[in-house]
């Protein structure tokens, strides 16, 4: 047999050192306390034993009678003696039976007790002993159960833990998150790499009397890989890992907030060095003042306390305050002063290459076909992150595995992508032949339009299967590259892609449908925008008119700010909107009259297929097929 001597000896140091104990292995045995979590079952099982002792061994067995019962009995001889109290007559009967009655205001009882030669006596009852004894002393055992119980449960039980930081914290060895694991955003881990060095090897920095920053803020929109890359940080400097939302630290009750915060630094502090992680940091750092309800609330005295213990942080203590958010404008300027939340690393969108390099991380575990092209699938994902392109790999297994196929293949990518895009197809939806008509010159208008503009992304897929909640069909544009900025003759190009399905419907039934609102509030949203954010009115200049807020990475908008302008100055932007979008229509008409045998073939195809793919459209339009980026070339 094995000798586990050495791993028992090993396990009692182990043991001593987290009971603070010196350790006598040979000769005395550490006993490790186990912890009993309070519940209100003690005090019901212990009141009911107290009753229960208190029914067998201290009430006896008396029997209560009637008083007119007592006084037959006392005619007949058979009580041997009474007790008279104000409210009860107790005795017993010559059997030695007790019994007990209520005493009525009987004037000639003693007379018969003395014609019956029973022995009788009066008592008086002390009132406070009896309130002491049926208040006081259940109390007291209440009260002693309540201390036991709580010193069973240690510091961190029951309410006394409210004030107790939620923070989970990962130990060295249990964060194995890197920085192999996060892909498509090397600026932000460029920037992060500081902190790392700083971690692993803090006495570099501080030879030269230089200072890290006492906090990293990690900014963007939801999915980007904020939370990961701080985990990352963490597992690659190998240090203890504090994580906390923001929403934990706020409750209720005034003031345990702010108690939260001290003892997470308090806790920081002992485990120095370390990283604490604030996710959703909007939820407690909102600028100051702007409570609709006024007054200085439970969630900005706990805010205080955290910009107070940001500044108490002495230099170089190893301790790194990370927080990450996508609503950096509501922020209170005092977080992100010097000193404070000083480093913000943008976590921004992956382009093309960065899209690929996240779908080889996540395609690590899968089986993939030899005809899968991740190139081609990071073309086709234009403003996915990183959590889209994670949920995209796993959609296109789960259909693979549906069908019991042995690899996930470059079809099961594209249904993947049209069901996240779209949404699920919607097969058995029954629409009749005329809706059907309408949606096939509908999709089909919007895809020779966007064939036929000069800046028009090139058209990948046409369907007319029913996606998701409302959409009928769809037609599905691939960029040919990511776009940044875009200028005026690009988006009266766009404008003219979203009005031709509208026109098709027009020119082919001399009447329109309800299939176009999508579209056209779209389109009146590039039109109004050009004229009064981007300038690119030549009748209205180069101001700008009712610039709404909108949140940086959310696809929110704001409280707009109140309009700056004249009524007169209002008119001038309607009719410079109407006249946009008139001289988009009349160009519309122009390229789908010219090209209305294309409609009437795409059309045909359509109704035979459902789905059109682009090669097919372009050799229709014939149009020679777009040829595909070579690989490592930068679109």
């Amino acid at each position: 047999m094995p000798d586990n001597s050495n791993n028992q000896f090993h396990l009692k140091e182990w043991i001593c050192k987290q009971l603070d104990i010196k350790p006598d292995s040979r000769k005395k045995k550490v006993k490790i306390p186990k912890r009993t979590h309070f519940t209100i079952w003690y005090v019901i099982i212990v009141f009911f034993v107290l009753s229960l002792i208190q029914q067998i061994f201290l009430s006896g067995t008396v029997q209560n009678i009637t008083y007119g019962a007592f006084k037959k009995s006392l005619s007949e001889g058979k009580i041997k003696y009474v007790n008279i109290t104000p409210q009860l007559i107790q005795g017993a009967f010559a059997n030695g039976q007790s019994f007990v009655t209520i005493r009525v205001d009987d004037p000639k009882l003693v007379e018969q007790l003395d014609a019956q030669r029973v022995d009788y006596s009066g008592k008086y009852e002390n009132k406070v002993i009896g309130a002491i004894l049926s208040w006081i002393v259940p109390l007291a055992i209440f009260f002693l159960i309540w201390q036991w119980a709580f010193k069973r449960m240690g510091p961190g039980g029951a309410m006394m833990s409210f004030g107790k930081s939620k923070a989970k914290l990962f130990a060295e060895d249990e964060t194995k998150t890197t920085f192999a694991d996060v892909a498509g955003i090397d600026e932000a881990k460029a920037e992060l790499q500081e902190v790392v060095e700083f971690l692993k090897t803090p006495e570099k920095f501080q030879q030269l009397g230089g200072k890290i920053p006492k906090g990293v803020l990690l900014i963007g929109a939801p999915g980007t890989g904020k939370t990961l890359l701080a985990r990352a940080v963490a597992g690659e400097a190998q240090v203890p890992f504090f994580s906390m939302s923001g929403s934990d630290f706020v409750e209720m009750f005034v003031g345990v907030g702010a108690s939260r915060v001290r003892d997470l630094f308090k806790q920081a502090l002992e485990h120095a060095p370390c990283i604490v992680f604030i996710d959703e940091l909007d939820a407690l750092g909102k600028a100051r003042g702007i409570n609709p309800m006024g007054g200085h609330d439970e969630r900005e005295q706990t805010l205080n306390q955290l910009l107070v213990e940001m500044d108490g942080f002495a230099p170089n203590t190893g301790v790194i305050i990370m927080g990450a958010t996508n609503r950096p404008e509501i922020l209170d300027p005092a977080l992100l002063r010097a000193g404070r939340f000083d480093r913000q690393v943008a976590v921004d969108r992956p382009d093309v290459k960065g899209r690929k390099a996240i779908l080889l991380v996540h395609t690590r575990g899968v089986k993939l076909a030899d005809n899968v092209d991740l190139d081609v699938i990071a073309a086709r994902t234009p403003g996915f992150v990183g959590a889209d392109l994670a949920n995209l790999v796993n959609e296109a297994a789960l259909l693979s595995a549906r069908r019991n196929k042995d690899h996930v293949g470059m079809h099961e990518f594209d249904e993947a992508v049209d069901r996240i895009v779209g949404g699920l197809e919607k097969k058995n939806r029954m629409i009749s032949k005329k809706e059907k008509t309408i949606v096939a010159y509908h999709e089909a208008g919007h895809a020779i339009v966007a064939e036929s503009v000069p800046t028009g992304d090139p058209v990948h897929k046409v369907s007319i299967i029913p996606r998701g909640i409302a959409a009928l069909g769809y037609t599905q544009q691939l960029p040919t590259d990511d776009r940044y900025l875009m200028t005026r003759s690009e988006l009266e190009d766009k404008l003219c892609v979203l009005l031709g399905g509208r026109v098709a419907e027009e020119i082919l039934f001399a009447d329109v449908s309800t299939g176009a609102q999508n579209d056209l509030q779209r389109a009146t949203d590039i039109a109004r925008s050009m004229v009064t954010e981007y300038g690119m009115s030549a009748k209205l200049g180069l101001r700008t008119f009712e610039k709404e807020r909108r949140s940086v990475f959310l696809e929110t908008q704001m409280a707009a700010s109140p309009r700056d302008y004249s009524e007169e100055k209002a008119k001038q932007i309607d009719e410079e909107v109407e006249h946009i979008f008139n001289k988009a229509h009349q160009r519309v008409q122009q390229i789908l009259n010219e090209k209305r045998q294309v409609l009437e073939d795409l059309y045909q195809l359509l109704m035979e297929q459902e789905v059109v793919e682009g090669a097919a459209l372009r050799k229709i339009m014939g149009k020679a097929e777009i040829q595909a980026l070579p690989e490592g070339q930068e679109a």
